[in-house]
């Protein structure tokens, strides 16, 4: 395996801008439409405007916003990395692009087994929305899985596959599974199942939330203890936050980055435990082969008989 040298051109420029420019432009939008204020200040998502509808209106926020330029970004990133793809002679793009894919194709596999292997890109892109979509607090933006209705949709997709899956081997072994391990229990097996998206967009809803309102306080907190202790020193040496300084760059380190990360991970591994682990693969797989069987009964019945008497030498 050779690498070579691919010079940047046109196209991979534009690309970079198609990476970068959603970002500029969900700042651009922030600094815009945020009303000046004196002070700490925890709200949820900016409203830009709202478009009027016949039942209700549709407001149209900053988390739906910055959703849309995260994924306009990574569509770009994906553009970027699997630009010029070849078979003999790799780039360094073509290599991450590549070790991208095994390791999510070998997690994929390692937790959901050979039958789930195109899952592939649907849990990549679980995994690089959430952590994208995290990571934007880190220039200042308004991250969408600090949103409830951001972390919902999610979850209400994942449950969607997994009552598909569950719906795969019938609806009479779906309901036999509600039942489980006695029928008294099916109520309590009905709420655990409506729980699921619930637990799974609070957790990560919260956690990300949870965050971001520690780093505010902690840093409002340090600039007024710069003010109080500091407050006596002539001129301007008083304004200076010196205990502002590293202390919330250390917090952005947990809280952004690796709480992001990590929050996108498990809600990745969520996935797909609840879709394989409700999946009756080897009930799935005898269903198939009874109605196979079934099938190639009915039409060697439907098959004449052949009837004629063979003539003699």
């Amino acid at each position: 395996m050779t690498q070579k040298r691919r010079r940047f051109g046109p196209v991979d420029i534009l690309l970079i801008l198609m990476m970068v420019l959603p970002m500029v432009a969900a700042m651009v939008l922030k600094m815009l439409f945020t009303p000046a204020s004196d002070g700490i200040q925890i709200s949820g998502a900016l409203v830009y405007f709202t478009v009027h509808m016949p039942i209700m209106d549709w407001p149209i926020s900053e988390a739906q916003v910055n959703s849309w330029m995260v994924i306009i970004s990574i569509l770009g990133l994906c553009l970027f990395l699997t630009r010029g793809l070849s078979v003999r002679s790799k780039s360094k793009r073509q290599l991450i692009a590549e070790w991208i894919v095994e390791k999510v194709e070998g997690m994929v596999k390692g937790n959901m087994g050979e039958y789930f292997k195109n899952f592939a890109p649907f849990v990549c892109a679980i995994l690089a929305l959430s952590a994208f979509s995290s990571l934007q607090s880190l220039l200042g933006l308004y991250a969408p899985t600090s949103d409830l209705n951001v972390t919902a949709g999610w979850a209400i997709l994942v449950f969607a596959l997994i009552t598909y899956y569950k719906f795969k081997c019938g609806p009479l072994h779906y309901l036999k599974d509600m039942c489980e391990p006695t029928p008294v229990l099916f109520p309590i097996n009905v709420i655990s199942e409506l729980a699921t998206p619930i637990s799974m967009a609070f957790r990560h809803y919260g956690n990300v939330l949870s965050g971001m309102v520690v780093s505010i306080l902690v840093s409002s907190g340090l600039t007024g203890f710069s003010q109080r202790i500091l407050g006596a020193l002539p001129g301007f040496l008083a304004t200076i936050p010196a205990f502002k300084v590293g202390i919330p760059a250390i917090l952005s380190i947990y809280f952004d980055i690796f709480s992001g990360c990590l929050q996108a991970y498990i809600f990745a591994m969520l996935t797909m435990m609840y879709v394989s682990n409700g999946f009756a693969l080897e009930d799935f797989l005898a269903r198939k082969l009874n109605k196979k069987q079934k099938k190639e009964k009915k039409q060697h019945k439907s098959e004449p008989a052949d009837t004629t008497v063979p003539s003699d030498a």
